[in-house]
């Protein structure tokens, strides 16, 4: 009974946790490349980030967007951040995990200390959660 319980919890949780985002995709264009055109969807629990590079090139700027996987965006991003100077042949790779957020810089608005407090519970007490129900069963 107890491995059937938590076969079930485990089963619970895993399938609540497919993820898909949606990002823009563009390979080298000269503008923006942040209308309907341009959105995909990104590979289900693979893809699970939003990658955006913008190099600076002789004729202005160049972009590329595309899903990723978070670890490879983020190796990448790192990889590069030296070079990201937004001088001539400046290379920034960028990741975010929220949908089309490769797009258009949104203007940033002001958020309460208590949003984001409230941003910071609800991270950290979802694993404290499934711990201590975990726990529960098992002891």
């Amino acid at each position: 009974m107890l491995l059937l319980t938590v076969s079930t919890l485990l089963l619970t949780f895993s399938s609540g946790l497919a993820l898909q985002i949606q990002c823009y995709q563009c390979e080298e264009m000269t503008h923006d490349c942040s209308t309907p055109e341009f959105i995909v969807n990104c590979t289900v629990n693979v893809q699970d980030t939003c990658q955006k590079e913008v190099l600076v090139k002789d004729d202005g700027m160049h972009y590329r967007k595309s899903c990723a996987s978070s670890g490879a965006c983020l190796i990448a991003s790192s990889g590069y951040q030296q070079f990201c100077t937004g001088k001539l042949n400046s290379v920034c790779i960028t990741c975010c995990n929220t949908p089309l957020c490769n797009g258009p810089r949104q203007k940033k608005r002001p958020q309460s200390s208590s949003a984001i407090a409230v941003n910071a519970l609800q991270l950290s007490t979802c694993p404290v959660f499934v711990l201590l129900l975990l726990a529960s069963i098992l002891c």
